[in-house]
């Protein structure tokens, strides 16, 4: 089930960022973040507060989450994009995180099917997702 993540799923969250911060510092994940300065609890905290941060849960554990929006960073809005469309069409998927626990079954996937879902809800057609360059997983997505 993935939902609009609660101040109650921050934990857990920070969890889920520091696990993948120890995945990334042993090698076992590129990702290309560094712990201590993305993502960190404020990434959860402020996506809760303005509540575009979704959680996915399984048997009540938090097991990914993300940041759905129509917010670009502007090394994104100001590239040339193949379909330029205005700002309202488009929608966002930022800090997509799996506990890397439980990685390739089928969390991530399910995460993103939900965002074009709720893309299409809200009116956007087109789908940017917001990703560090060394991020080979994400990058999959594209």
């Amino acid at each position: 089930m993935i939902r609009k993540a609660t101040p109650d799923d921050i934990d857990q969250i920070e969890k889920i960022y520091a696990a993948i911060h120890d995945a990334e510092e042993n090698g076992t994940l590129t990702i290309g973040w560094l712990r201590g300065v993305y993502p960190v609890r404020k990434t959860a905290v402020d996506g809760i507060a303005r509540g575009d941060m979704f959680v996915a849960e399984d048997g009540g554990e938090i097991v990914a989450a993300a940041v759905i929006n129509q917010i670009q960073l502007p090394e994104y809005a100001n590239c040339r994009w193949v379909n330029d469309v205005p700002d309202s069409e488009i929608m966002v998927l930022h800090t997509l995180v799996v506990d890397p626990r439980i990685q390739s079954e089928g969390h991530g996937t399910a995460f993103v099917k939900f965002y074009e879902q709720y893309a299409l809800d809200h009116g956007c057609r087109y789908l940017r997702m917001d990703t560090q360059e060394k991020n080979a997983g994400a990058r999959r997505f594209l």
